[in-house]
């Protein structure tokens, strides 16, 4: 589905000040907040969209790749990804609830919000699971054509033994007593600047509202169990290190039955042993013989899908870079790929037996084995092949 364009999102023009977007959003998030608008799945979404459009308009530098290349440049691998890898794994509830509450939640104090979505955070309220965090390490060769990735994951999954409630089987869970059901405890005391209401999380149910009589004794009344589980991770062709993506619902389950945290799995780089890459190209150095340097051949150069014969042409200058298409990395959520360049450097031998002298010793007197003592094209040109 098409984006829309986020200054559009949010009915501000293209010049708006921060505080103009902050305000904006606000008014938009508290008319489509899920907490407002239950099981609305049109408000939900709307509430999603406001969010990431703020999120990438309150931020100068998401804001300045987005004016310049749009959505696109947002996907791309340098984007530093947000809710999600790079732009590519989506901005889920999750990350738009967590947004919210961290720019108008008030740190523990309520402003207000409490009241009209019904007291305290949804993250609380609701009891979503903590999210993981999990690293996996790729070849260059992987990065190149993507790859399925097996991971073993160890989390809190449902306690099977009380079905997630944590009491005993016959057993059921009672209104708290200290906080009455709401999960939460406010006090209010007074201060020089007046007086300060503060919420904070009901330290007896922690939250839940609900109290265990007889608590589940394979969990300890916590509903929920450390488990390892297997998860599939498809991985796109031209990731960097950092970049992430985001699975839904593979993190920690819920207290209380409640939603799965989230899975985010960063990405490294393995060092590879012939190449370095650059953004999506890659380089290669590779030695030549002198001879070959001077009367020109061909050679056969490694690329990440095999071997690739490439011709060095006559009088080629040790550290010439030759440059072939599309050999690089893919580019992310993008047509093409990088280049692959390869740096020829002209390899002296360190040990020569007596014959490789006489022969030397004689080519050294011809005059085509002299080098220009001031040649200034000659000097540039070396220069440009080697990039300096």
């Amino acid at each position: 589905m098409t984006k829309r364009d986020y200054y559009e999102v949010l009915g501000v023009s293209r010049s708006a000040e921060e505080s103009e977007i902050k305000s904006a959003y606000r008014k938009l998030a508290m008319q489509f907040h899920p907490d407002r608008n239950p099981n609305d799945k049109s408000a939900e979404e709307k509430f999603k969209e406001a969010t990431e459009a703020y999120e990438v308009l309150k931020d100068s530098q998401k804001r300045q790749i987005y004016d310049q290349y749009g959505h696109s440049g947002l996907s791309g691998a340098g984007a530093g990804g947000y809710g999600g890898f790079g732009g590519f794994g989506g901005f889920d509830l999750s990350d738009a609830l967590r947004a919210f509450m961290r720019d108008f939640g008030g740190g523990g104090f309520d402003f207000g919000f409490g009241d009209i979505f019904g007291g305290g955070s949804r993250g609380e309220r609701y009891h979503r699971g903590e999210d993981l965090k999990i690293k996996i390490p790729l070849t260059l060769e992987e990065i190149a054509e993507g790859v399925e990735k097996k991971v073993k994951v160890t989390r809190l999954g449902t306690c099977e033994e009380c079905q997630g409630s944590g009491a005993m089987p016959g057993h059921s869970r009672t209104t708290c007593p200290e906080c009455r059901g709401q999960g939460q405890v406010r006090t209010i005391s007074k201060t020089f600047l007046g007086t300060v209401q503060q919420v904070r999380t009901c330290p007896r149910c922690r939250g839940a509202g609900e109290v265990i009589a007889e608590p589940c004794k394979a969990c300890g009344g916590e509903g929920r169990i450390r488990e390892t589980n297997t998860v599939k991770v498809k991985i796109p062709p031209g990731v960097s290190a950092g970049n992430y993506m985001t699975l839904e619902n593979q993190g920690n389950v819920g207290i209380n039955r409640g939603q799965s945290g989230s899975l985010v799995v960063i990405f490294d780089e393995i060092e590879h042993d012939q190449f370095t890459r650059q953004s999506d190209n890659i380089i290669c150095q590779f030695p030549i013989s002198f001879t070959l340097a001077a009367m020109g051949g061909e050679i056969s150069v490694p690329t990440l899908n095999g071997d690739y014969r490439l011709k060095v042409p006559p009088g080629t200058q040790s550290g010439r870079v030759f440059r072939l298409k599309g050999k690089g990395i893919p580019h992310l959520n993008s047509y093409g790929s990088g280049d692959e360049l390869i740096q020829v450097m002209v390899w002296v031998p360190t040990k020569l037996s007596s014959e490789d002298k006489r022969i030397l010793s004689k080519l050294n007197e011809s005059a085509s084995f002299i080098p220009p003592k001031s040649d200034k094209s000659f000097l540039q040109k070396l220069k440009e092949s080697i990039g300096i």
